[in-house]
């Protein structure tokens, strides 16, 4: 079933696919410490978990965009309440567990930020294989000429009980479909994925030094290893997050680095990768060059820093930033 205010009557040209999305919740403290009771702030609740988030932000930025859920239990469906009420379309399986709430504090005191996640309901291989039977074509139906969706966008961990191999699976149906497939996620489940190869992947330069083992301390080391991924055809483009270095982006046919804006994260970094993301996809899919895309990605990153919790980038922000980000040094 699809829900939410934005229901498109044709397939939306960009479906994200959130496995372990969350209500996350947002307060502040003045001052966290151990044993005692922290008086906290109003609190304020928003859909998230990683490809929910993207979703958010395409869906700002105009783009034709589904979210697609794993979702249960009173949380799921707040989520969704949620989300309709900022007009996303959605097509959300129900599952058996409920849907987990993750807490992001921030200390007044000190501005620092303090993230609680939890894991997430198990979730079975039944009720994912329902998710993603729904991607595909129905049975005998022919297509002429490309698929409607172009892109589908995985971001977020796994959920317990499904296999590191998921998102491999997902990219091998994404390859037999015909839809480009980016990815944000980490660990083994981001290395069994490039094993099958996707046309995008997202990782920081923690979870890229953890994929590689190695330390990759110099940006040397980063511009080649990110290289190296798309020369093994793991990846065809590379967005390597570097904090508040920026982000490097390398393809087949060359290798950029920006440097991040001087924006201060005054009420924590919580989904700024996940604007970044949808920033990138939004900008590549409109056929951007990738050097322009990257500045698009930069914006929305710097954007998502001035919105409380997982508020999340405003497209007007994004737009009036994109005009700060220079233009991307060739590697």
């Amino acid at each position: 079933m699809v829900t939410g205010a934005a229901q498109v009557t044709r397939p939306a040209g960009i479906v994200t696919l959130t496995l372990n999305p969350a209500l996350d919740l947002a307060t502040t403290t003045a001052q966290v410490a151990p044993t005692h009771k922290l008086r906290c702030g109003p609190v304020q609740r928003f859909p998230g978990g990683g490809g929910i988030n993207v979703a958010r932000v395409l869906h700002r930025l105009g783009a034709g965009v589904e979210a697609w859920a794993l979702a249960g239990g009173a949380a799921g469906a707040q989520m969704a309440a949620l989300l309709a009420a900022e007009g996303v379309a959605t097509r959300l399986q129900p599952i058996v567990g409920d849907t987990r709430e993750n807490l992001s504090v921030v200390e007044t005191s000190t501005g620092r930020e303090f993230r609680f996640v939890l894991p997430g309901p198990d979730v079975t291989t039944t009720e994912w294989q329902a998710l993603l039977t729904a991607l595909m074509p129905e049975p005998g139906a022919e297509r002429e000429g490309p698929p409607a969706t172009r892109w589908w966008v995985a971001s977020g961990s796994l959920p317990p009980g499904l296999p590191d191999t998921t998102y491999a699976d997902l990219a091998r149906t994404a390859r037999r479909q015909g839809v480009r497939l980016a990815l944000d996620t980490s660990g083994p489940a981001l290395a069994a994925a490039l094993q099958t190869g996707v046309a995008l992947v997202k990782p920081s330069l923690r979870e890229l030094r953890e994929l590689l083992q190695q330390p990759l301390a110099q940006p040397a080391d980063w511009h080649r290893a990110a290289m190296s991924l798309v020369q093994q055809g793991q990846a065809e483009l590379v967005a390597l997050s570097l904090g508040e270095q920026g982000a490097l982006l390398a393809t087949r046919d060359g290798a950029w680095q920006a440097p991040a804006l001087p924006a201060v994260a005054q009420h924590g970094t919580t989904g700024a990768g996940d604007c970044f993301l949808a920033a990138l996809v939004w900008a590549l899919d409109r056929g951007d060059a990738p050097p322009e895309a990257l500045r698009w990605a930069i914006a929305a990153g710097a954007a998502a820093l001035q919105s409380p919790g997982t508020s999340l980038a405003a497209a007007a922000d994004v737009h009036r930033l994109v005009a700060q980000v220079p233009a991307p040094t060739a590697l």
